[in-house]
């Protein structure tokens, strides 16, 4: 049921519909908005229409990208023999800040989720497969992320890639179980890529 006058009841729905945000969230950041100055309103509105206009995906490993690669696999410096697989762009910044790995990486865009009606076939496997002889790989870490989705991940993978010949790894727990990559501090994830085993 509407409370408030269209455009305040729309844009109060509209922030309802972003992850996280409840009802009451919504109705704080919709207000707040609305008593910000003007300018800064317009700013966040551009920021968001720019976002959607300049970035996409990568079509090497489908991270963010503003052009046709991302940072990371425009890199020269890094391994390219070396894929560490995680399932958000946002789980590559948690790696990165280790300052532990030099490869390239490959998002998934999701993880298995029978509840939510995702199967290997929503992810970005395929392409994975593809990358693998194109790039001359000889590793692949799994860094799903340590919960039951990630763990089904982590399993149905090593199983696809074991037979391509390639080391398959995953990283070693120490951060928790049920945990996200994202908010996992550095050295947690550090140890955890440095202590990654054979599956």
């Amino acid at each position: 049921m509407a409370v408030y006058e269209g455009p305040v009841q729309q844009l109060i729905d509209e922030l309802g519909r972003l992850p996280g945000i409840g009802p009451k969230s919504a109705q704080r950041i919709a207000f707040h908005l609305l008593k910000a100055a003007p300018e800064d309103a317009k700013r966040l509105a551009r920021a968001i229409v720019e976002a959607k206009e300049r970035v996409s995906w990568c079509r090497r490993c489908y991270n963010l990208a503003e052009g046709e690669l991302c940072a990371f696999c425009r890199d020269e410096r890094r391994d390219p023999h070396v894929l560490c697989i995680v399932e958000e762009p946002r789980d590559i910044v948690a790696i990165e800040r280790t300052g532990e790995y030099r490869g390239r990486y490959h998002v998934l865009q999701g993880a298995i989720s029978p509840i939510e009606g995702v199967g290997p076939e929503q992810l970005r496997i395929k392409e994975l497969l593809a990358r693998l002889p194109e790039e001359g790989v000889t590793e692949v870490i799994l860094a799903t992320n340590p919960n039951i989705e990630g763990e089904a991940t982590a399993m149905y993978l090593a199983r696809l890639l074991k037979p391509l010949g390639v080391r398959v790894t995953r990283i070693a727990s120490g951060l928790p179980v049920g945990g996200d990559l994202e908010y996992a501090d550095e050295v947690t994830l550090g140890r955890a890529l440095e202590g990654r085993h054979e599956l």
